[in-house]
């Protein structure tokens, strides 16, 4: 389920036992597989995702470029957690994203980070324009 913030969005992620590593706490590459996630689903809500394995919309076709992500505090056990991010810039290819994984209450701040994502070309792989569309949705998330 999505929640409306101020800027961004917020939406609940389970952690599920099999997220955890030997120690029972979450392992720390699944932090980016939930950060992934949730933003998917987001803009899967908005109609923009895949259907048989093609793009619904030319703004689904995007990479991760880069990430990078601060660990404050383990996530102990499975349950739910919350994931909020927002865009810090929508430049002519690329989005910049800020996230933070927190406690459903937002009072433990487990990690934090950025990814950008940009907007490639499907026949030729290489960068290209948001469409306007693509805009005006983004225009929810953008700080």
């Amino acid at each position: 389920m999505t929640t409306a913030v101020e800027s961004g969005a917020v939406l609940r992620m389970p952690v599920h036992f099999d997220d955890l590593d030997a120690m029972g706490v979450l392992h720390n590459s699944r932090y980016a597989v939930l950060v992934e996630r949730a933003v998917v689903l987001w803009w899967a809500e908005r109609g923009v995702s895949f259907a048989g394995g093609r793009p619904t919309t030319p703004d689904a076709f995007n990479v991760v470029r880069e990430y990078a992500i601060t660990f404050h505090r383990p996530v102990t056990g499975t349950g739910e957690i919350a994931v909020h991010f927002w865009l810090d810039r929508m430049g002519t290819s690329s989005a910049d994203y800020g996230f933070r994984v927190t406690s459903l209450d937002a009072e433990t701040v487990f990690a934090e980070g950025r990814r950008v994502n940009i907007r490639v070309d499907p026949a030729t792989m290489r960068p290209a324009p948001w469409t306007e569309h693509g805009r005006e949705i983004a225009a929810a998330l953008q700080r």
